[in-house]
């Protein structure tokens, strides 16, 4: 028992699942009735190897099927507002707790100009909800930066994003330097040798070019 006790806190933290099968059910079933359908994490940094996995802008994005969602919120007159949130449950998506709950706290009536930094673009249903933000909150400028492209060869994915930026989405493929500004502002930094400096992967550029290209194909 004293083992198991000790274990507990490192599972939790490297978000991995509990295997002990022995008097779990029931801490799950507690454990999944505290959390909300999403997890929104605010203030809080994402931890690197989510970002060097996640936010990698892959071709091929197999395992890859959590969104985790950057924010930056700049309301006149105020100091910006930064956070992260993940679809930790996948009841919901990150993007539609960034509409559920984060911009509920900006001050109605007043201009938002909101930037997303996201590791993959949004499927078909949020986009629709993105369209539906933007023509009603008319002080809503939106802009998406995203690594990857979901499922981009499909017609109504592609017909979501035409519609995102008919709606007034500004919609951008992830530079190097735009991850870096990630890694910067919403990654945990360790102490140490790695500590501030981000490491591009080898493929970086090729395809940020690759998914740039076939964009502009699409819209």
């Amino acid at each position: 028992k004293m083992a198991e006790k000790q274990e507990e806190p490192s599972n939790a933290q490297n978000g991995e699942p509990d295997n002990a099968e022995e008097g779990e059910g029931k801490k799950k079933k507690v454990k999944r009735e505290d959390l909300p359908p999403f997890e929104i994490v605010t203030g809080e940094r994402l931890p690197a190897i989510f970002f060097k996995f996640q936010f990698r802008n892959v071709e091929y994005s197999s395992g890859r099927n959590k969104t985790f969602l950057c924010y930056v919120v700049e309301t006149q007159g105020k100091e910006p507002s930064r956070g992260y949130l993940e679809d930790e449950h996948a009841a919901a998506h990150a993007e539609m707790a960034f509409f559920n709950t984060i911009l509920p706290t900006c001050q109605a009536g007043a201009r938002h100009d909101v930037t997303w930094y996201v590791s993959s673009s949004p499927c078909v249903t949020c986009a629709q909800r993105i369209c539906e933000a933007l023509r009603k909150n008319k002080g809503l400028r939106l802009t998406i930066m995203v690594g990857r492209l979901f499922m981009w060869e499909e017609p109504e994915m592609q017909a979501a994003l035409r519609s995102m930026k008919e709606a007034g989405c500004k919609l951008r493929i992830m530079k190097p330097q735009d991850f870096e500004y990630v890694w910067k502002n919403f990654v945990e930094q360790e102490e140490g040798e790695e500590a501030k400096s981000f490491v591009p992967w080898e493929d970086i550029q090729e395809n940020f070019q690759y998914y740039e290209e076939k964009l502009a194909e699409i819209l």
